[in-house]
């Protein structure tokens, strides 16, 4: 997968260079692209945005520095522009090794015959762009854009960005205003980084454990329920005893109550969506 975002704060985006990211990138799993926008501004001062017609506070970004971006980019397919592709922060030594024991080397390329859109644009870019007037963004999304093999993000600020440059750039992406809550931000850049690290997580080869992202929150519909480790006993407080007892149909019994009745206290709209089984109603007392 290739991941490009344009911002006028391209340091901002640095955290897409760490952890499980950085990973990726030295996997060949992804490839990130990050841009100044005021490259493609003209002018002493590079201005990307000017006062919005019809008065009101605040200013819009230019479509005339938008609208080359996201044409030099587009053109540059998942190749990327030169000099912009970020490395992993800190090399992780036991990629090689780690890989074998997984056997995900020939899942480094997932993604890159194009996305499952299914549709006659599928061979467009995909272009998101952080709004709080987009569709929400949930993990069913993160699922559906892990499938993409190019992703471009537009960082908006200030008033956001031209609506024209929205229009004129669905002649070369498929378009997409996505946001992540209910909320204003200052700009784009940290809705990027929470798609990013939502979507790039459930690509094959990410995470060491499939299903560590399988039994996440919101993959059944459900809350995932409480974690415990080592050691048994902390501070006066005991991990359950069933989670130590070894039967697994009783762990898996134990975790998906506690995903429910977690699930019914924190966000009871959810269970309108989820099959419930006699004993599921059991544990809910329905």
């Amino acid at each position: 997968m290739r991941l490009d975002v344009v911002t006028v704060f391209p340091e901002y985006l640095d955290p897409l260079r760490h952890a499980l990211l950085g990973k990726a990138i030295e996997r060949g799993i992804l490839g990130v692209g990050v841009h100044n926008l005021r490259d493609w501004a003209p002018g002493v001062h590079q201005a990307v945005d000017d006062s919005p017609y019809g008065g009101g506070p605040g200013m819009v970004m230019k479509p005339e520095v938008w609208g080359p971006a996201l044409d030099d980019i587009a053109a540059a397919g998942i190749e990327g522009l030169g000099g912009a592709t970020l490395d992993s922060a800190v090399p992780h030594l036991d990629n090689v090794r780690h890989d074998q024991k997984l056997g995900l080397a020939e899942e480094s390329s997932y993604g890159a015959s194009g996305s499952g859109a299914g549709t006659e644009d599928s061979d467009k870019p995909l272009l998101i762009i952080p709004t709080p007037a987009g569709e929400p963004f949930t993990q069913e999304m993160a699922r559906e854009l892990s499938h993409e093999s190019h992703v471009v993000f537009a960082c908006g600020r200030y008033e956001g960005i031209d609506q024209r440059v929205v229009d004129d750039a669905a002649n070369r992406y498929r378009v997409r205003e996505v946001s992540i809550g209910d909320y204003v931000l200052i700009g784009g850049e940290v809705a990027v980084l929470v798609i990013a690290e939502a979507v790039v997580r459930l690509i094959p080869g990410v995470l060491g454990n499939r299903k560590s992202h399988e039994e996440d929150s919101f993959s059944d519909g459900l809350l995932e329920g409480p974690s415990y480790t080592k050691p048994r006993v902390w501070r006066g407080l005991e991990v359950p005893e069933v989670l130590l007892s070894g039967n697994h149909a009783l762990v898996d019994r134990w975790r998906r109550d506690q995903s429910l009745l977690r699930t019914a206290a924190r966000r009871p709209d959810l269970l309108e969506g989820v099959e419930l089984s006699a004993r599921d109603r059991e544990v809910l007392g329905r």
